[in-house]
């Protein structure tokens, strides 16, 4: 079942050639098999996930199902979801409750699809290696001994063995891309305001995106146009119609014109990965697309631009975590500064402090011009860089990472080292565009991403293209060794 397509698998559920509860039960029991050599999953939700499933049955026998209906996904852990642990992978947050649904959850809930427990993820969503959770690292289908990615690599680890069969996920710096890429599945982050952020607890606000991970940019699509949508609860929603993503998915990408950085193709990229990358390059071209280099001249500044402003909001958004009114309370505070003191020192892990202290330190009076304000401004240079090349191509493609998933542990004394690898994601986060990853290949038995960057709202050009190569490849379909 883990090799059909949510698309089929929905076929075979209304044809009723298997049930929901069949189809449950199984990835439940991948799930017990696998996942304690991948650590993908930190909270299984069984007994929620056999009712939710039982009540799908009911709803495609009388004929009122969606094509999500009795299809197995799980959450990321930083999306609330009413009655379940929602922990960011965080100490602080080890005993929260979620009294409420996040609005993709709610969403993803009421087109039928069946959530088995949250997913484990970088602590509040900073890292990129899933190294910094509190529950322990989760590690990479393809090699045990390398990451996943991060911060969502427990969703794209989870989709990758199959164990699921898609993922909610969020982006902030290429969260969900890098991930994807490092396991060899497809991810997608929307333009910013254009999926709900109501219900994902915050590190960066300007930044964050919710998205989905999956086997394909069908699947993709069929998650996607059920997320996405306007909603009141979050100011930064955009009322913009939401397309039939799903629909849309056969178009011809005669003509389409596909900007090739130059500056992603640098020293800098491992030469596997840029042959691999080009080579998918190629195929698309022999389908009628037109490629075209250009320019991103300011993309050596993301990184910097995005290591102030980043942990400027996370400084501003984590200082709610105080041990006062929920989350980890340390045992006998003195008073209410060592309150303060010992339930922040103690609840958060290193890298939240690193990035709380740089932010801070950013915001502060005196340096908010030489830092802050200088990273908002070099942001809209990037802004600009992107919209003026948008002017003459459809989509810009590259690689998405520099490299293949690296070892456990390489960067951990090191962690500039691994922000680097972030240098070709961040870019779409800080001009808010829509960008994905897809399967290109393998470069020593390890997933290469091809990174897929469109104008804004227009999602669907890049789930068209994306297809469309899928339709000509087999990269995507393809699991570890250890979990087919």
């Amino acid at each position: 079942m883990k090799n059909q397509s949510i698309f089929t698998l929905s076929e075979q559920l209304s044809r009723k050639s298997i049930s929901s509860v069949e189809l449950t039960k199984y990835f439940l029991e991948r799930i017990k098999k696998y996942n304690p050599s991948l650590n993908a999953l930190i909270t299984l939700t069984e007994d929620q996930a056999l009712n939710k499933a039982a009540q799908a049955d009911i709803r495609i026998a009388c004929g009122n199902a969606t094509a999500l209906t009795g299809i197995a996904i799980a959450h990321k852990d930083l999306f609330c979801t009413e009655g379940v642990r929602t922990s960011c992978c965080s100490k602080m947050l080890d005993n929260f409750i979620a009294p409420y649904d996040a609005k993709i959850v709610s969403a993803l809930d009421a087109a039928g699809a069946i959530s088995l427990g949250k997913l484990n993820m970088d602590e509040f969503a900073m890292g990129a290696s899933n190294e910094t959770s509190f529950y322990g690292a989760c590690f990479n289908p393809w090699d045990l001994k390398r990451v996943p990615g991060g911060s969502s690599g427990g969703s794209a680890a989870a989709v990758s063995a199959g164990l699921v069969m898609a993922a909610t996920a969020s982006d902030t710096g290429g969260s969900i891309r890098q991930p994807a890429s490092f396991c060899g599945v497809t991810g997608i982050k929307p333009t910013y305001g254009r999926v709900s952020r109501y219900g994902m607890i915050a590190f960066a606000s300007s930044l964050d995106q919710a998205g989905v991970i999956a086997k394909s940019a069908q699947d993709c699509a069929l998650l996607l146009e059920v997320m996405a949508g306007f909603d009141e609860q979050d100011s930064t929603s955009m009322q913009k119609d939401v397309p039939a993503y799903s629909k849309m998915l056969n178009q011809s990408i005669q003509g389409l014109k596909i900007g090739v950085p130059k500056e992603f193709f640098s020293s800098d990229v491992d030469p596997d990965v840029s042959k691999i990358v080009m080579d998918a390059l190629k195929e698309l071209e022999k389908q009628g697309a037109i490629l075209i280099e250009v320019s991103l001249p300011n993309t050596s500044l993301v990184i910097p631009a995005y290591y102030v402003i980043a942990p400027a909001e996370a400084s501003s958004n984590l200082s709610r975590f105080d041990g006062v009114r929920y989350g980890f309370r340390c045992d006998n505070p003195k008073d209410l500064n060592d309150l303060y003191l010992r339930s922040r020192t103690t609840g958060f892990g290193d890298e939240v402090k690193r990035r709380i202290m740089i932010g801070t330190y950013a915001l502060s009076a005196g340096f908010y011009d030489a830092y802050y304000l200088k990273a908002q401004q070099v942001r809209r240079k990037v802004y600009e860089d992107y919209q003026e090349v948008l002017k003459s191509v459809d989509v810009i493609a590259g690689p998405t990472a520099t490299d293949t998933a690296p070892l456990l542990g390489m960067h951990g004394n090191n962690p500039k080292q691994a922000y680097l690898n972030d240098i070709f994601t961040i870019g779409a986060n800080l001009a808010g565009l829509p960008a994905m990853s897809i399967p290109a290949g393998f470069s020593a038995n390890l997933p290469v991403g091809l990174q897929l960057i469109g104008k804004a709202f227009d999602e669907s050009c890049l789930l068209n293209l994306a297809h469309a190569y899928q339709q000509i490849t087999n990269w995507h379909t393809q699991y570890a060794p250890d979990f087919e």
